[in-house]
């Protein structure tokens, strides 16, 4: 036979596990999250990277005007 306190106590350590378990899993999906959007940012700045060097040099051509690079219809 339990006695009362010691229901009470199990009852606790349980929610306590529940709690620690689905901490876990929010960790987990945490850290997915992070490494997934880290792999996102180095993609997207290897892609900049890439675009500067594929620019030409903003400074060998002087300021430029937007309107010389209008389409035709306008």
């Amino acid at each position: 036979m339990t006695s009362p306190l010691t229901d009470e106590i199990v009852q606790r350590l349980e929610a306590l596990e529940i709690k620690a378990s689905f901490t876990e899993d929010l960790l987990d999906q945490l850290n997915l999250t992070i490494y997934q959007q880290q792999q996102l940012i180095d993609r997207l700045t290897h892609e900049v990277i890439q675009l500067r060097q594929q620019a030409p040099e903003a400074g060998s051509n002087g300021p430029r005007n937007l309107r010389d690079e209008l389409p035709p219809h306008y």
